[in-house]
């Protein structure tokens, strides 16, 4: 799996903050709208999937391809808040935060190598 490119994140992170700033936004209204773009990109994600199932017939289908897309843009979306909200030790604390989750569902310890395959 490839890593996050946080040097690039931390850079629209800062791109957007300096924006918000010169608006007269405080860091708490910033978070708090950063994470209401967060809502409108899942809300985008979802129109996604409800055009490749093709369950509105006004609007027809659309491709996986677009549902793919938005999905990444909630991730990348996500990712930028979370430095907004953290610039000193967002990719740390995602780190741990992911280490803390993923231990309720993944066991502990390294994956269990499959037995070789015997010959037929």
């Amino acid at each position: 799996m490839h890593g996050i490119p946080w040097d690039m994140i931390d850079q629209l992170a800062r791109r957007f903050t300096d924006h918000d700033t010169a608006l007269g936004l405080s860091p708490q209204e910033q978070w708090s709208l950063q994470v209401l773009k967060i809502a409108e990109e899942t809300g985008e994600a979802a129109q996604a999937v409800i055009g490749a199932r093709g369950t509105n017939p006004r609007k027809g289908t659309s491709p996986w391809d677009d549902a793919h897309a938005e999905v990444a843009d909630v991730v990348i979306t996500a990712l930028v808040t979370l430095a907004r909200m953290r610039p000193d030790d967002a990719a740390e604390y995602l780190d741990r935060h992911l280490a803390v989750k993923s231990a309720k569902f993944l066991p502990a310890g390294p994956a269990p190598v499959p037995a070789p395959a015997e010959p037929a």
